[in-house]
Order: C-alpha cells, then sequence, then structure tokens
C-alpha cells in the first residue's frame, strides 16, 4: 500500500513540476496560434494531476491485501508523468538553444553600430542574390550611400555624435526601403542596399526618396549642460544595376561606387545613375 500510495503522490508531484518549464518555453513563443498548442498541453497536464488525485483516492480506499494485484498501475502513472516531465523540459532547453544560436547569428551578421547588415554579410547575400538574378533573368540593382561631410560632422560635433548620426541614418533607411531591399554597412559611413527583383531607373527612384527622407530630417542631440544642438546631414547615392555588361557582384558594388563619387563631384546631395562609358 505505501509502495503504490508514493508512486501516485510521486507523479502528481512531477506533474506539477512538468508545469513550469511549460510555461516558461510559451514565454519565448510568438503571440500566435503557437502558443495555443502549448496551453493546450497545460490544460492536459492539469486532466492528468485530477486524474492522479482522484485515482490516489480510490486507490487509498481499497483493502491493502490487493496491493500485489494493482501495483502496475500506479507505476505506469509514475512513469507517464516523468515523460511528461521529461519532454516539456527538454522542449524547453531546446527552445533555449535555439533563441540563443538565433541570437548569435544576428549578432555575427549585424552592425551593432548602424542596425543593419554587416559586410559579411553583404558580400554573402550579394553574391547569391546576382547567381539568382542570373538564374532567372531577373533585375537587380544595388545603391551605394554616403554621407556627405561626414569628417565635419566628427571635427565640430564630436565622434559620439558622428557615432550617433549614423545610428539616425540606418533607421531613417530602414524606415524607406522595402522589406525585401538588403541594407548593410560596406565601411565607414558607407553604406549599400541591395534591391532584387528591381530595375536601375527603379531603384534609382527608390534613391532620390531615401535622398529627400535623410535631407528633411535633423537629428537633434543634447549635451550634459542641455543645451540642444542641430546635426543636418545629406548623402550622395551611385546606383547600378545588372545588365549586359555588369553581371558580377563585385562590378555591380564598383559601378554603384563610381557613380556615388561623381555625384560627389557633381555637388553632393543627389543620386546618379551609372549608365555606362
Amino acid at each position: 500500500m505505501f509502495f503504490n500510495n508514493l508512486m501516485i503522490l510521486s507523479g502528481t508531484i512531477v506533474l506539477m513540476a512538468s508545469l513550469f518549464p511549460v510555461r516558461r518555453l510559451i514565454q519565448y513563443l510568438p503571440k500566435s496560434s503557437l502558443r495555443t498548442y502549448w496551453y493546450s498541453l497545460i490544460t492536459l497536464i492539469f486532466m492528468f494531476i485530477i486524474g492522479y488525485t482522484a485515482y490516489g483516492i480510490y486507490f487509498w480506499a481499497r483493502p491493502a491485501e490487493d496491493d500485489l494485484h494493482i501495483w502496475i498501475i500506479p507505476s505506469i502513472f509514475f512513469f507517464g508523468a516523468v515523460f511528461v516531465w521529461l519532454t516539456s523540459t527538454l522542449s524547453l532547453r531546446t527552445t533555449q538553444d535555439l533563441r540563443r544560436m538565433a541570437l548569435l547569428e544576428v549578432e555575427n551578421i549585424t552592425d551593432s553600430l548602424i542596425g543593419i547588415y554587416n559586410r559579411r554579410y553583404l558580400d554573402r547575400r550579394l553574391i547569391n542574390e546576382v547567381a539568382r538574378a542570373k538564374r532567372y533573368d531577373l533585375p537587380l540593382s544595388v545603391l551605394m550611400i554616403d554621407i556627405d561631410h561626414f569628417k565635419e560632422v566628427n571635427d565640430i560635433h564630436g565622434h559620439q555624435a558622428g557615432d550617433l548620426a549614423l545610428s539616425y541614418l540606418g533607421k531613417l533607411i530602414l524606415g524607406v526601403i522595402r522589406q525585401t531591399d538588403i541594407a548593410a554597412r560596406y565601411g565607414g559611413e558607407e553604406i549599400v542596399i541591395i534591391t532584387p527583383d528591381t530595375p536601375a531607373a527603379t531603384a534609382a527612384d527608390l534613391a532620390e526618396r531615401l535622398r529627400q527622407s535623410i535631407e528633411t530630417h535633423k537629428l537633434v542631440l543634447t549635451n550634459e549642460a542641455a543645451e540642444r544642438k542641430t546635426i543636418h546631414i545629406t548623402v550622395s547615392i551611385g546606383v547600378a544595376g545588372l545588365s549586359d555588361t555588369i553581371d558580377e557582384a563585385d562590378e555591380l558594388i564598383a559601378f554603384a561606387d563610381q557613380a556615388m563619387y561623381q555625384a560627389k563631384q557633381r555637388g553632393r546631395n543627389r543620386v546618379l545613375l551609372y549608365k555606362g562609358e
């Protein structure tokens, strides 16, 4: 009798313990139908707990001489509870590991200052996008963006203000480009935007909207003395697209960069589309 009661009680406690990892796992999940399934599991666990408790009460009232004939049922109950606990605990740990790996992957491909992709991701993604565009005969363009007179921003306002300007620029860019576009830091204050399935002329229109958005926004900084100062930045943008003469990733970057420097030479704060020699 004591052994059977102990198995039922232990199984009930194990089931109750399995609720905690399931509850923590739900907190990691996005608000979607997936959470509903895990809430359903919590409901089932509660039903098992009620069932274990009811059987325990029933079992307690049985004559002692019947112990040897029904000891198998409490054992099954106990190991069933252990199975539920192991499943929920392993699910939680797997979710935590996957989340940790996803965060590390994001950190590995993201520029922490600007909040867009880094050069490593840009190089890999551009090669893939060029291969995809050539395989399916799709248009592809890139934008090369450079902040005008950025050295003066650092010299006049300090490098911290320059970092804030870069971070602010990243937010502005992400607010204008499409979800399918890929923005990445190329180096220094230069940013590249890959525009899949987009002809060069359409990419130039996007670049102009981006240039206007940056020109009309101002970054206001407040120092320790509560003094406000405004940083007004503009950008020069070069645009290049795949064509009969431009069909490699490094060529796209090189010609977009060339167009960007020509835009600077023509007065800055403008968009220039590379049209060949």
